[in-house]
């Protein structure tokens, strides 16, 4: 998932983070350079869509839109983490 809109510096990722964590959600978030924040994120499908679902509510002020394009897990991730 890409949020755009104010998204960087009002505790996006720390938010997302702790959504993850809460419903056993892997995968990481990360500040992008052009002022984007990208999610991956790997769950069973009903877990991430209330992941997701948390998340824009939570931050729903600061999304101005978003792009989510699925894909098959990889199975990489062992637990969720902010990247820098």
């Amino acid at each position: 998932m890409l949020y755009s809109g104010r998204v960087q510096g009002v505790g996006f990722r720390f938010t997302a983070e702790s959504m993850a964590h809460q419903k056993g959600v892997v995968g990481y978030v990360k500040n992008l350079s052009d002022g984007r924040v990208e999610v991956m994120a790997e769950a069973e499908e009903a877990v991430l869509g209330e992941f997701l679902n948390k998340i824009e509510e939570r931050m729903k002020y600061y999304i101005s839109s978003k792009d989510v394009e699925y894909s098959g897990a990889t199975g990489e991730f062992s637990g969720f983490e902010i990247r820098f």
